[in-house]
């Protein structure tokens, strides 16, 4: 079975058990997805998102790529920062670089964050979380992302606090990521791969998510 090239459509039918991956990903692949972890953990130590994408690249063709898609970096969680997203939501003015809350792989938070504004304000919005892996691919780093939609602003069914409420359907926003980077030419295959053992559960906020366990995996264009 062979990946996708660049500008061509995801379909179901790339998807392939772990030894069936195509030979362009290297058989490092393999025994670097084995002992990965398959989801993220909050702060407190809560189940997080899941783990959906993987990305073979340097960290500057990540950041790259992710921007000419028009995925933009999402602002460290400050002070000011957190003014400024409230401001978004309440008023309803854009704010394409909000923050995201921090999640947590291998003990440590998210090492890069993007995200797409859909509509007016922050409180709708595609993002996703990438963690930089210690293996590599061909000489290249491993990233695992967690990719998911916002689709409001409200209160967490764990903690009470306020927090963004994601979309269930977390394949959408997957299959999206790497159609985006395709489109920008920044993808040179892409293949999906079984990955997770459970196809359905709750996110740090308590919102129900299912997901097909494919965790799409692409080489960006070392440029």
């Amino acid at each position: 079975m062979t990946g996708s090239k660049t500008g061509s459509k995801l379909v179901p039918s790339l998807f392939c058990l772990i030894g069936l991956i195509s030979p362009i990903f290297g058989g490092d692949i393999e025994s670097a997805m084995v002992d990965a972890p398959r989801i993220t953990l909050t702060t407190t130590g809560i189940q997080g998102d899941a783990i959906n994408v993987g990305l073979i690249g340097t960290k500057d063709e990540l950041i790259g790529a992710m921007v000419a898609a028009k995925w933009q970096p999402a602002d460290p969680i400050t002070f000011k920062s957190s003014v400024k997203l409230v401001k978004s939501v309440l008023l309803h003015r854009p704010d394409e670089t909000a923050p995201v809350s921090n999640l947590y792989l291998w003990k440590r938070k998210e090492d890069l964050a993007f995200e797409q504004e859909v509509g007016k304000d922050a409180s709708r919005r595609h993002h996703v979380r990438f963690w930089e892996s210690t293996k590599q691919i061909n000489g290249r780093p491993l990233w695992l992302g967690a990719a998911t939609f916002d689709t409001k602003v409200g209160f967490s069914h764990k903690t009470g606090l306020p927090t963004h409420h994601i979309d269930a359907n977390i394949d959408a926003d997957r299959d999206k990521l790497l159609s985006d980077l395709a489109a920008a030419k920044w993808l040179l295959s892409s293949e999906g791969i079984d990955f997770q053992l459970k196809h359905n559960g709750r996110n740090g906020g308590g919102d129900p998510y299912h997901t097909d366990g494919k965790l799409l995996l692409g080489i960006l264009d070392g440029r």
